[in-house]
């Protein structure tokens, strides 16, 4: 790349030749003001004005058909040798250009033309001396509402802007106008009031993404005006990426849940909800290119489950998906698993042995997941399960009809294959203790034994025949003992261990199924879609009632006594139930309590004990160690049951810690692709925001009860290219660069800082941490004023001053030797001064 030098305010700088005054400016951190510019944009004087927009309804035709937007001009610059003022963001630098970026001319130059700017925008607050920390509720200077600035205000461009150059007086006040503003679209607010016609939107939406939804006119007065090129957006084609808010000066327009030191967690839920915080945006991106084997890779960057998980995840990333406020979420969970089931496989890299050996104990996801992340950093890992097969509820608690043998089988032959150690039927406290693992010679120990066994509840009637326990039942059906249920069964419980054990109690021989539940239909802890999955196969599901007695003849079951429940919870979202007088009786023939599950650590005693509250390991949140030295644990075993996916983050979590507690970096991340930064290019599509998500092919409803074939068949490849194609880029915007902030014109309020104030008149700001304004004051000498407040002042943390002439040369000579003699200003007011002049 050419390079030519050039001088910008005595200093020598090395820019491309290509590169504009602005640009070669910016990369020496040469601050030179502009609104028009972005750094990822055309030039504004590029920008073709549009035939027509429309403003919510309203045509408004172009005045001045065929022109180009104009510019801001506030980056405005002296060149040498020219006799105009150039403007930094459309002029080539030039070898042995000389460049000043700051004087008198030029500072009156752009505040001249930032008159323009704000007489079309409310600029009361930009001009308020109490404008810093302003919540702009309650306004002192009685400002009407209606003219004060924006929500925006205090991290508005705009405002940094003016406030570096200085507002002129000549600026007219803000006259209100009647401009249509948009709250009812998805995502973002639109309120042409606060547009500065800048034309930003119009350039990022035209030129950058090319999806050109936006454009602007000329009035009958040569303002431009921006809008849409037809009736809304949704008619326009708007693709909902947002980019026009990210480069968006004023408030004219802003995100509806996006906010200030959140950015990036609202702005890309889906991949802040993920307990793992698997890159959701990167891997779909992926797929709609055609790339499912790096898709895959992605997500083996932070799961070792991934076909797993998209079949059996409840996709919390779904819940939250911004694609869901414009028609519905993107079905990033069946994604997933279209990625998982077509790729070919990524080799995973294990690290160079670190001498460290690591028992885990419990084979489930968080287990394995630790084992996996630990091995690949090189440690010795040996893995003790007390089931015959590696899986935990994975294997014994989900049943094949949602989660193939074969899938799992595969993925942990993946984390096997790595060199771990496992040790089949072998039980904590039965087979081997905690301690005799650390006499062996285990350097770190995580328990992740989880909740395997169902949660008791007393029923009258429980303790006969005909009664059995959901994850218990679920375990037998797993391991192909012959289950023969009898005709009419009841489930008790609202989750989704109680969904699955209906289901598969369908498939065991029940004609007829029917769920019982305290809570009501909202409130079932069981996910949306398998409650309807459980209705669609036949199962009655009978919220609001709780079990109050089996009833029985002959020691046979015939039925159940249900009792109405009016409330689940109390007011602090405590499990406190409460009953009606409500009753009604249900028939059937066998009762399967499946009301939750729960841990077993009746082998952790002795020597072994750890700290136990309500059924679970005590574990630091931020490491999982426990209260024993080197001993870990987490998933089930140390909260409350979650899913497969909180099982997995855990292990990542043990996996970090431990690591780090054996003197590694605990670093256990490894990227499995690079990427780089995505297209930002999107393109026209007709019917993007109309378009429905796709339905996930399933077993037909008469083939299902007939064995456990797996219901959900997966999206076809021409599916999966659709859906993911559906996903609005949210991340996008993360790529976007930014204009700089204005240099801060405030000084830390220190000596040092003071003694570099000059001894003249002036105007002098005193500002606390929080840089609101604590005093405003005029003095004949600046040092000698400040000083005298650094020594009595505690609050002030910063200020500025501007030197201003109040008194003519021989009214400061008077003061001054006034202040020599008595130590102070004359303090009686204009006639004490006017008797000294």
């Amino acid at each position: 790349m050419d390079t030519i030098t050039l001088t910008i305010n005595g200093k020598s700088v090395e820019a491309p030749a290509s590169a504009t005054i602005l640009e070669a400016a910016r990369g020496v951190n040469i601050y030179i003001p502009a609104l028009c510019y972005h750094p990822d944009l055309p030039p504004a004087s590029d920008c073709l004005s549009s035939q027509s927009i429309y403003q919510g309804d309203e045509k408004i035709e172009n005045a001045r058909p065929g022109e180009h937007a104009t510019g801001c001009g506030l980056c405005v610059v002296e060149v040498k040798g020219e006799e105009k003022l150039v403007e930094a963001c459309s002029t080539k630098v030039r070898a042995e250009m000389v460049v000043t970026t700051d004087s008198d001319r030029i500072r009156l130059r752009r505040q001249e033309n930032l008159i323009p700017i704000l007489a079309r925008h409310p600029h009361a607050c930009l001009t308020c001396a109490q404008q810093e920390g302003c919540s702009r509720t309650q306004c002192s200077t009685n400002v009407p509402e209606n003219e004060r600035c924006c929500p925006r205000f205090g991290h508005c461009e705009l405002q940094d802007v003016a406030n570096y150059i200085g507002i002129s007086d000549a600026t007219p006040k803000w006259l209100p106008t009647d401009l249509p503003s948009f709250k009812e679209d998805p995502l973002y607010v639109r309120d042409y009031n606060l547009c500065i016609g800048c034309t930003r939107c119009v350039r990022v939406c035209r030129d950058l993404r090319g999806v050109d939804v936006l454009g602007f006119v000329f009035d009958k007065n040569g303002q431009p005006m921006v809008g849409t090129l037809k009736l809304g957006l949704l008619e326009s084609g708007c693709k909902y990426c947002t980019a026009c808010v990210e480069v968006c000066p004023t408030g004219a327009l802003m995100d509806k849940s996006v906010h200030p030191g959140k950015k990036e967690e609202q702005l890309v839920p889906c991949r802040s909800a993920c307990p793992a915080n698997i890159d959701v945006p990167g891997y779909v991106r992926l797929i709609a290119e055609g790339n499912p084997d790096k898709a895959n890779a992605v997500i083996r960057e932070k799961v070792p489950f991934p076909g797993i998980l998209g079949r059996v995840c409840l996709h919390p990333c779904e819940e939250v998906c911004r694609r869901s406020e414009v028609n519905e979420p993107v079905s990033i969970c069946a994604l997933k698993r279209y990625a998982a089931d077509k790729a070919k496989g990524n080799p995973i890299r294990v690290g160079k042995d670190t001498g460290k050996r690591i028992a885990i104990v419990g084979a489930g996801p968080a287990g394995l997941t630790a084992a996996f992340y630990l091995r690949k950093k090189g440690h010795s890992i040996t893995l003790f399960d007390a089931k015959d097969r590696p899986g935990g509820m994975m294997r014994y608690g989900i049943p094949a009809y949602r989660l193939p043998r074969s899938v799992i089988d595969a993925e942990i032959k993946q984390i096997m294959d790595l060199g771990i150690d496992l040790r089949p039927n072998q039980s904590l406290g039965k087979d081997f203790t905690i301690s005799n693992l650390k006499s062996s010679g285990y350097n770190a120990i995580f328990l992740a034994t989880g909740a395997p066994i169902s949660r008791r509840i007393e029923v009258e009637g429980s303790n006969g025949p005909d009664i059995l326990w959901g994850i218990e039942f679920l375990e037998a059906v797993a391991r192909d003992e012959k289950i023969r249920l009898k005709e009419r069964v009841i489930v008790v419980g609202g989750g989704n261990v109680a969904i699955d054990v209906s289901l598969t109690a369908r498939r065991c021989g029940a004609k007829s199924v029917t769920m019982v539940c305290l809570e009501c239909q909202e409130e079932m802890p069981a996910h949306r879609c398998e409650i309807e999955e459980a209705v669609a196969e036949g199962v009655q599901i009978l919220p609001s009632w709780g079990p109050h007695k089996i009833l029985r003849e002959n020691g046979r079951i015939t039925g159940m006594e249900l009792v109405q429940c009016t409330c689940v919870f109390d007011e602090k979202g405590n499990f406190c139930p409460e009953f009606g007088d409500s009753r009604q009786k249900i028939e059937a023939d066998q009762v399967i309590m499946a009301a939750g599950q729960q841990t077993d650590l009746s082998c952790l005693k002795g020597e072994d004990a750890v700290c136990i509250e309500n059924g679970r390991i005590v574990v630091d949140n931020e490491t999982l160690q426990t209260d024993l030295q080197g001993v870990f644990a987490g998933g089930d075993v140390a909260t409350t049951p979650g899913a497969v996916i909180h099982a997995i983050a855990a292990g990542r979590k043990a996996a970090a810690s431990i690591d780090r507690a054996l003197g590694g970096t605990g670093d256990i991340e490894q990227t499995l692709y690079s990427r780089q930064s995505p297209r930002p290019y999107l393109g026209r599509d007709e019917n993007f925001a109309n378009r429905p998500r796709e339905k996930v092919p399933q077993l037909d409803m008469e083939q299902r009860h007939t064995g456990f074939k797996e219901i959900s068949l997966g999206f076809t490849e021409k599916q999966a290219e659709r859906e993911s194609k559906r996903c609005l880029q949210c991340d996008l915007r993360l790529y976007l660069k930014s204009n700089p902030s204005a240099p801060a014109p405030w000084l830390s309020f220190d000596s040092d800082s003071v003694m570099q104030v000059p001894d003249t008149e002036g105007v002098y700001t005193l500002l606390d941490q929080e840089h609101k304004v604590l005093a405003i004051k005029g003095t004949v000498n600046l040092r000698t004023s400040l000083l005298d407040e650094l020594k009595e002042s505690d609050k002030a943390v910063w200020f500025e001053y501007e030197e201003d002439k109040m008194y003519s040369k021989r009214e400061s000579e008077l003061i001054q030797k006034y202040i020599q003699e008595h130590g102070e200003m004359p303090g009686g007011g204009d006639s004490d001064l006017d008797d000294l002049f």
